[in-house]
Formats: C-alpha cells, structure tokens, sequence
C-alpha cells in the first residue's frame, strides 16, 4: 500500500473518531456534516490516486459508505425541521 492508500482508510479513522467525540443533545450537526463529508470525499480522491487494486477498492467503499451516512444525516435532518 503506498500513502494516498493509507492517507484513504487515514480518513475513515479520522471519521469515525469524530463521530464519537462530537455526539449528543446540543451538538452542531450541520457542522458535523460538513466536516464528515468533506473528509470522506478527501478519503476518495486518495483511494482513486492509489492506483491499487484491493486498497483503492476497500478506501472508496468504506469511504464511500460513510458519505452515504453524512447524506442520510442530512436528509433526516432536514426531516425535523419544521
């Protein structure tokens, strides 16, 4: 694996860490997805410039998934708004 493939799977730990520190009633949640959706697109632009096979492939789906979670959260968000 060369370094845009770790800097890949880099951003989905980066994620998830933030999705465990910044939880709860009060928080900033377009913040929240704001910054998660920016670092998973981040995360696919360096599985796609990886040029490896199984590593570009696992870093776009994992990142993949968790910008399908951001636009979820988006979606609900906006949802519950009156």
């Amino acid at each position: 694996m060369n370094k845009w493939a770790w800097t890949s799977l880099g951003m989905v730990i980066v994620n998830f860490i933030l999705f465990l520190l910044v939880r709860g009633p009060n928080v900033n949640l377009p913040l929240v997805v704001i910054v998660g959706s920016s670092l998973s697109i981040i995360g696919i632009v360096c599985a796609v410039l990886s040029k490896k096979i199984i590593a570009g492939t696992a870093g776009f789906v994992v990142n993949g998934g968790v910008l399908i979670m951001m636009f979820f959260l988006l979606l609900a968000m906006g949802i519950s708004e009156p």
